[in-house]
């Protein structure tokens, strides 16, 4: 059971620019490639930052408003540095938090969702850029067709890793909620099988009803009829 992996949804052929890009030409790259951020690459190529529209709009925030009717924003002193920033490298936000493309979308996710970024530059192991992912990239493991998740849940889940007959549970997937119906031996197995169903790639939720032979004392448990644990 593998999550996909970053080189699979990156956007390649980036737009970038340079640390000594100018903060006009910073501004017509963006809107030219209806872009809302680019990567700052060094001089060897490599992500020094990211400089996004909300960067550029900190200029024209800073300026006084001679019509009254909005009040000065108040900015940090590296904010109004930023917002004085005649480059990108002095407009940027840095430094630039990366990927790397043999990184799953969990692991990406998870920075994002951490260093609350909304893109990561990918970079290869000299750290030059090979692309850039997004939120928006991530979400489309959600795209995925509800028989490939099907198919991934009773193979790799259920056969591979808890060696369960196809005939002890079925599989229901519909918009990527699952549903899981029938017995296991063990009642430890329900939770587990839970936990692993719901880490598949495009799984939205997970549900169950199932029943097991014997809890985790060893006990039997009377199955069928509708019996629940």
């Amino acid at each position: 059971m593998d999550h996909r992996k970053i080189s699979e949804l990156m956007t390649r052929g980036v737009v970038s620019v340079r640390i000594d890009t100018p903060f006009k030409e910073i501004a017509r790259t963006l809107m030219e490639h209806n872009v809302s951020a680019v990567p700052v690459l060094d001089g060897a190529g490599r992500p020094a930052g990211i400089v996004s529209e909300a960067d550029l709009l900190r200029k024209a925030a800073d300026r006084s408003d001679l019509s009254g009717r909005t009040p000065l924003p108040h900015l940090e002193a590296w904010e109004r540095a930023r917002a004085e920033g005649r480059d990108a490298g002095e407009i940027m936000s840095a430094p630039a938090l990366c990927a790397h493309p043999e990184w799953t979308v969990v692991e990406a996710a998870r920075l994002m969702a951490v260093q609350n970024v909304k893109r990561l530059p990918v970079v290869d192991e000299a750290d030059r850029l090979l692309g850039i992912v997004s939120r928006a990239d991530l979400l489309r493991v959600f795209l995925r067709r509800d028989p490939a998740i099907r198919e991934e849940i009773t193979h790799d889940v259920l056969g591979a890793t808890l060696g369960l007959a196809p005939s002890d549970v079925t599989v229901e997937v519909t918009e990527g909620q699952v549903f899981l119906r029938g017995t296991v031996d063990d009642s430890r197995l329900i939770p587990v099988l839970v936990r692993l169903c719901t880490s598949v790639d495009g799984v939205v939720s997970v549900s169950e009803r199932l029943t097991y032979r014997a809890d985790h004392t060893g006990r039997a448990v009377r199955t069928g009829d509708g019996a629940m644990p």
